[in-house]
């Protein structure tokens, strides 16, 4: 009965991992640019100095869904979603850079472009600042145009450029705190000139939320019924000791 047991009781616990990430997906499925992740589990042999007869379910995240999501016009001037592949560059909380596809940038009072989180957007040197401007555009490839104070209507002047990257999906996985990087080879990617922009747009979570809810309540009877099964083989193993006790 130990065998039953434990493997009901790994199936259980790797069950509230697996509704940890669909509850994660199902939160985010307002979430500009979100991608979400994938979840499976599977049987692992437990090896060691014995013989090896024991099993365990093991849950893991072998990727993030990287579909693109629903465009949303937003007529922000300053909102970007990517056409197609690629991600935005920006400054993670440890001050190094990292990836994403969320595209609702604005600008601070000291002129810093962010996103809606709060995290610098980098562009051709660096964090992009902006000076005073009357005007802002952002074109299809990205290089970003200011109206200078008292300038004529015509007199846009190239700023900067949004760096935009396209990566090895192979080589790319989501960190805690929702931003992408590579797993392998060099931390920085090289911009990628052919890459485009769409302006007054940004792209909405790819999360499909019936899913999502769907496999929460399939995960959650799965749960109850690895219970079940543990409820089970105590009870018969405590039979099998009044059985021998009778003997």
């Amino acid at each position: 009965m130990d065998r039953a047991v434990y493997i009901a009781m790994t199936g259980a616990k790797n069950n509230m991992l697996s509704q940890t990430s669909h509850s994660n997906n199902l939160a985010n499925a307002r979430t500009y640019g979100f991608k979400a992740d994938w979840a499976q589990a599977r049987a692992i042999p437990v090896w060691g100095e014995h013989h090896p007869s024991r099993a365990f379910a093991l849950t893991e995240r072998p990727a993030s869904d990287f579909n693109d999501g629903a465009l949303i016009e937003t007529g922000n001037e300053l909102d970007t979603a990517i056409a197609g592949d690629g991600f935005f560059a920006v400054i993670d909380g440890d001050g190094q850079e990292a990836y994403t596809r969320r595209g609702d940038f604005s600008v601070t009072p000291l002129g810093e472009l962010i996103n809606g989180i709060g995290q610098s957007v980098i562009g051709e040197g660096g964090p992009i600042v902006l000076p005073p401007y009357e005007k802002v555009e952002i074109g299809n490839d990205g290089t970003i145009s200011i109206r200078p104070p008292g300038a004529g209507p015509n007199q846009m002047v190239v700023v900067d450029a949004l760096k935009i990257v396209n990566p090895d999906f192979q080589n790319f996985e989501k960190g805690t705190d929702g931003l992408f990087r590579p797993i392998n080879g060099p931390a920085v990617l090289p911009d990628d000139p052919l890459l485009s922009v769409v302006s007054g747009f940004v792209e909405g979570s790819n999360v499909n939320s019936v899913a999502e809810l769907t496999n929460l309540l399939s995960l959650n009877r799965q749960y109850e019924t690895q219970i079940k099964m543990m409820k089970t083989a105590d009870d018969v193993s405590r039979s099998s000791e009044r059985i021998l006790q009778l003997s």
